[in-house]
């Protein structure tokens, strides 16, 4: 009896417009019976965002190899790249832009992707959780202006975007395909 009214809320938040975009499509009706919407959701979510972070830590490990940090540059530690951000080229930059570019865009392809009719939601929300990491990495590291712009501006918003049509787009050409 006491869950009785928690269902009926969760039933009537199915439909708000995003989490209604989640509908089963009708060759997949058994999928609502076993696992909620609102739980793909979050599954999409955590996915995407999972996915994101480890194409942005690959990139943030592989930098070194590819561009190696200025000399005598500890960038192994937070304090050690606190101290060393003086030394820094824009050339060293590029990493960590492309890192958090080419994450946000993994994260919310994967996100689109795991949502039955491909809605924007999970996208967006994976874009966000990059953002608010991009926020506090601008905090916490004295990077120079300029790249924080750069960053906060062009590295998480427009991937977000492209990650979404990229999925979006990928399920249209496989039903035109079949």
């Amino acid at each position: 009896m006491g869950l009785v009214r928690p269902i009926a809320v969760l039933r009537g938040l199915s439909e708000n417009r995003w989490i209604a975009d989640l509908d089963v499509t009708p060759d997949q009706p058994h999928m609502e019976k076993w696992m909620p919407r609102l739980l793909r959701l979050i599954i999409a979510i955590v996915i995407g965002f999972a996915a994101g972070s480890v194409v942005n830590m690959g990139l943030i490990l592989v930098s070194g190899s590819v561009i190696p940090p200025p000399a005598g540059a500890d960038v192994t530690t937070t304090e050690g790249l606190k101290a060393s951000m003086h030394l820094m080229e824009p050339k060293h930059f590029l990493f960590p832009f492309l890192a958090h570019a080419l994450g946000t865009l993994v994260g919310a392809f994967v996100a689109t992707l795991l949502t039955t009719n491909r809605s924007r939601g999970p996208a967006y929300v994976v874009g966000a959780l990059f953002f608010l990491g991009g926020c506090a990495a601008a905090y916490m590291l004295p990077a120079p202006t300029w790249f924080n712009v750069v960053d906060l501006v062009l590295a998480y918003g427009p991937p977000t975007l492209a990650g979404h049509l990229l999925a979006s787009r990928s399920r249209r050409t496989a039903r035109t395909s079949d």
